[in-house]
């Protein structure tokens, strides 16, 4: 009872506050495991949010604390209930570098002796039918590298595959979509970092009205067509930066290449701004991939 009333006391406090004009109050993330009753006979999918820490953002770096949050739901992006987490540290080869231990609050002493098995991981995993990352460019590579269940898994990403700002959401990063709902959360674990991308697909979007995780799951489900710029003029680097073209420098099939993913309606404009702005060539002939959410963020693909 005590308890109760301190909280009530709190948000009185909070709510006058923000009465006044002059405050915007954040509120600790509270992770919810039921959110929403199935309908009857609705069919459920098994969703999972997946983060990874690692010992830097380089090809080799490693693993050292993973986590996984399973979800349910429904065709229209109506997520159910919450799953109990998986989360687990691992002791890298090289040392922790003492900026990485800084951000996460993961040291030495922490992982010293731990170890991820990839059968634990992969029992885990097995009934899932899609995995979420908050930048999923980064965290599938990183977890297919040490566990191949991961390949055969269809992936979405809440970081670019929802239309935070044009929903109206200054800023992308999990903190800042997080502040603009009026919360904060412990950042940076991996653990709360999947409870919170749950909360805000769970939530509506302030300007559709529709969920975060129903955009989401559109974005996943449509075909793409990847566009390999390979021998692009050096010059034009910044040009195609700016336009959200990636450098990719590890395709076995192409080369190194500017590489960007468009929907199929784009296709004919982004070719024709190539040919013109950037090779200058009209006769240039510039490979094509059919994506699809089993290859996307991967350097695979399947050759038009």
């Amino acid at each position: 009872m005590e308890n109760d009333q301190q909280a009530n006391d709190l948000e009185a406090m909070a709510a006058a506050l923000e009465a006044s004009g002059d405050y915007q109050v954040l509120r600790r993330l509270q992770p919810r495991n039921a959110i929403a009753v199935a309908p009857p006979g609705e069919r459920i999918w098994r969703g999972l949010v997946l983060d990874v820490e690692t010992t830097g953002l380089a090809a080799d770096d490693e693993i050292i604390e993973l986590a996984m949050v399973p979800f349910t739901y429904g065709r229209d992006g109506t997520i159910f209930d919450v799953g109990e987490g998986f989360e687990r540290l691992r002791e890298p080869a090289k040392a922790i570098p003492s900026e990485i231990s800084q951000l996460t609050g993961i040291d030495a002493s922490m992982v010293a002796g731990c170890e991820i098995g990839a059968e634990e991981v992969a029992n885990f995993v097995s009934e899932v039918d899609l995995v979420i990352a908050h930048n999923a460019d980064f965290d599938r590579n990183v977890v297919e590298r040490s566990f191949p269940i991961f390949r055969d898994k269809p992936w979405a990403c809440s970081l670019t595959q929802v239309p935070w700002k044009e929903e109206g959401f200054a800023g992308v990063r999990l903190g800042q979509l997080l502040n603009s709902c009026g919360l904060f959360h412990g950042a940076h674990r991996a653990g709360d970092d999947c409870r919170a991308v749950i909360e805000l697909l769970a939530r509506p979007l302030p300007k559709s009205g529709v969920s975060a995780m129903s955009r989401l799951l559109d974005a996943a489900r449509a075909e793409s067509i990847r566009i390999w710029a390979s021998n692009t003029p050096f010059e034009q680097k910044d040009k195609l930066k700016a336009r959200g073209y990636k450098w990719v420098d590890t395709t076995p099939a192409q080369g190194k290449a500017w590489v960007i993913d468009v929907c199929e309606s784009q296709l004919e404009d982004e070719m024709s701004y190539l040919r013109s702005e950037i090779y200058r060539r009209a006769s240039i002939q510039i490979p094509l991939a059919r994506v699809t959410a089993y290859d996307r963020f991967t350097d695979r693909a399947t050759w038009i």
